[in-house]
């Protein structure tokens, strides 16, 4: 009942979205109606059009999941842009350095190694503010410029092919490109990563006792503490298990789309997937739900562009008044619980407190 009510808000907040995204079209003079039918024909309407919505919504879900980890846990984690380039870059050098490996091989390395590389990043704010108290705000958007720069100086400078015109590695070995699916389209097998991933941290959320003290830590973290759950690691692992879902989207864009790293290939998936995780509830079906709604957006948006000439940007409109509504539901809800809330303190329990 309660996932129902989730998908049904979710629905809402994109219904709204698109409502006003075509009152805006109307007053600028646009047909709103045919602008909407083209987009969702250029989306959904054939069998390419499908596989670039999920060719879009691959990096979504992977980046939505990662920061909803975070977000569950009461980490407001806005770093997986920087383990999604530290994991590109990590499975682009397996894959131009162990080429002598068959096609499986090197690629479930090439993930693991960027997946690892990822959690490691991600694992360093995790571990200040586990120990140190320091913001991880603060960290993490630091960290995402570092991992930025950093990745573009390697190819810039000890990875640097002479001869390309833009920064970018070595491509990877043949047997290391994921294949794609159908003609005239780039998705790739790396979306079926992605739904693997999803599934897993669904069963490690609901069935596993790490999902469980996630759930605590962020409901209330002293609860947590006097309940006897190591919150310190707890917050190291939880960063890391976040890093590692980035880097797995970077090492899927790096062996499915691209076949090398490129500086600044990203445009914000990371960041995008804060937006994947508020407006899929914090929960993984939603956020699953929501990457696919972004991934038809942005699939239908050039064609949009094309027919309709109404400009891409109105998608960033969309975006944003999703944003919009999510804000004004987390402040009702904020407000809602405020009000429940009892006026007198109960009597506390005594617990003896564990230590981390």
């Amino acid at each position: 009942m309660k996932q129902l009510q989730e998908v049904a808000r979710i629905l809402v907040t994109l219904a709204l979205a698109l409502i006003i995204g075509g009152i805006i079209m109307q007053l600028s003079g646009k047909d709103a109606l045919n602008a909407y039918q083209v987009l969702w024909n250029s989306a959904v309407g054939t069998d390419r059009a499908i596989a670039d919505t999920l060719l879009k919504a691959t990096p979504l879900i992977f980046t939505g999941l990662a920061t909803m980890v975070a977000f569950k846990a009461g980490i407001f984690n806005v770093g997986v842009e920087g383990s999604l380039y530290m994991g590109a870059f990590a499975a682009a050098w397996v894959g131009f350095t162990f080429i002598d490996l068959p096609g499986l091989a090197l690629i479930t390395l090439a993930f693991l190694v960027g997946g690892l590389a990822g959690g490691l990043w991600g694992a360093i704010p995790g571990y200040f503010k586990a120990w140190f108290k320091v913001d991880e705000v603060v960290t993490t958007i630091m960290l995402n410029y570092v991992a930025i720069l950093f990745t573009e100086y390697l190819v810039l400078g000890p990875f640097f092919v002479p001869g390309m015109s833009n920064a970018m590695s070595a491509e990877v070995a043949l047997q290391a490109q994921l294949p794609r699916i159908i003609s005239r389209s780039q998705w790739n097998p790396s979306f079926f990563i992605a739904i693997g991933t999803f599934f897993v941290v669904l069963f490690m959320m609901r069935r596993m006792t790490l999902g469980y003290e996630v759930n605590v830590l962020g409901t209330n973290a002293t609860f947590a503490r006097w309940a006897g759950i190591p919150v310190r690691r707890l917050i190291v692992l939880v960063m890391f298990i976040s890093g590692f879902i980035g880097g797995l989207a970077g090492a899927g864009q790096v062996l499915g789309v691209h076949y090398r790293f490129v500086a600044g290939f990203s445009r914000g998936l990371g960041f995008d997937g804060i937006v994947v995780a508020l407006l899929g509830r914090n929960s993984p079906i939603g956020v699953l739900l929501a990457a696919l709604f972004f991934g038809a957006l942005r699939s239908g948006a050039a064609t949009m562009e094309m027919f309709v000439r109404i400009p891409r940007d109105l998608i960033d409109i969309v975006q944003a008044l999703i944003i919009f509504f999510i804000a004004i539901d987390i402040g009702f809800g904020w407000l809602r619980r405020r009000r429940q809330a009892p006026t007198e303190p109960s009597e506390p329990v005594a617990v003896a407190p564990a230590g981390d």
